[in-house]
């Protein structure tokens, strides 16, 4: 219940709600993707902090392992189930989708950590980080091999990913965290953390208004792929925990990993697809990923995965 009292989700429904009754209100295009950028900003930022102040310990290093294991995971085994019920290059688009990240839903959980006093690291932003490009280049890989005569070698695919707005914001965020270091942090405060919620309600509650207008996409698509955007990802999350409990990861880094395996890309996977893969359908994987998994995960996966994690934890 506190979940679904927190301000933050209370705004991202708000905007499922307005957009539903076709209410006019609407956050300017400039500003919501201005409200993107700050976030990925904020989150490499902090991680880089944390980072740079732990260490590369055995405890980051595992997490990041599991992290690029589940996002190399997530893409192959989706591709192979979702290509018996979808062309080609929608089934990679969708796997790429689902293997990748989502970094506001990453963002929503630390939030409800925070406010249930679960401590957890701010290293697991690089574990994120390091999680968004892997499903991107098996999507890419995939796709090249179905065209005939392709010309899109390796080095291609690896310049269209890392230098994708989004995902540069973040490596870069990341990196300038660690080299600046928690006194760097310690001068950025006001602005990547005094602000972060109010900005992150504001970012949701945009979410919210994308969720309703995307909602319409899904008509008459398969029941399995509906039933996919659930399951899959709670299937992704129960692996993450088995992992989490093997290798012994602190609750609140594993319900993190659970969400990050959970989560599906509506930002970076997509602006990458649309140019390098242009045959696959938005309306399949941007419908998914943001009309069902994305609010799935934000009010009821959360604190699910927590739930659940603390019963092992």
């Amino acid at each position: 219940m506190e979940s679904i009292t927190n301000p933050v989700i209370l705004f991202f429904l708000f905007g499922i709600f307005a957009g539903t009754i076709r209410s006019n209100l609407e956050v300017p295009q400039q500003l919501a993707k201005f409200l993107s950028l700050y976030l990925l900003m904020a989150i490499g930022l902090k991680g880089g902090a944390s980072l740079s102040e732990s260490g590369m310990t055995y405890e980051v290093a595992t997490a990041m392992t599991i992290g690029l294991g589940l996002s190399l995971l997530v893409p192959i085994a989706s591709y192979k189930f979702l290509r018996r019920y979808l062309n080609g290059f929608d089934a990679a688009a969708v796997a790429a989708t689902y293997g990748s990240i989502s970094a506001v839903t990453f963002v929503t959980a630390g939030q409800f950590l925070t406010a249930a006093n679960v401590t957890h690291d701010g290293y697991m932003s690089a574990v994120m980080a390091l999680m968004e490009a892997p499903a991107i280049l098996v999507a890419i890989l995939a796709t090249n091999r179905m065209r005939e005569n392709t010309k899109a070698g390796m080095g291609v695919v690896l310049k269209e990913t890392f230098t994708e707005g989004a995902s540069l914001l973040l490596l870069a965020s990341l990196a300038i965290g660690v080299m600046a270091g928690p006194s760097g942090a310690e001068i950025m405060k006001p602005f990547v953390g005094d602000l972060f919620t109010g900005l992150l309600a504001f970012f949701l509650l945009d979410m919210g208004l994308q969720v309703a207008r995307n909602i319409p996409q899904l008509k008459g698509k398969s029941p399995v792929l509906i039933a996919y955007a659930i399951i899959a990802p709670m299937l992704h999350a129960s692996v993450a925990l088995g992992l989490g409990i093997l290798f012994e990861i602190e609750l609140g880094n594993t319900v993190l990993l659970m969400v990050l395996a959970a989560s599906a890309s509506y930002i970076a996977v997509p602006a990458a697809l649309g140019q390098s893969v242009p045959e696959a359908s938005p309306s399949v994987y941007l419908g998914l990923s943001l009309g069902i998994t994305f609010p799935f995960n934000v009010i009821i996966g959360i604190p699910v995965y927590y739930a659940v994690a603390a019963r092992f934890l």
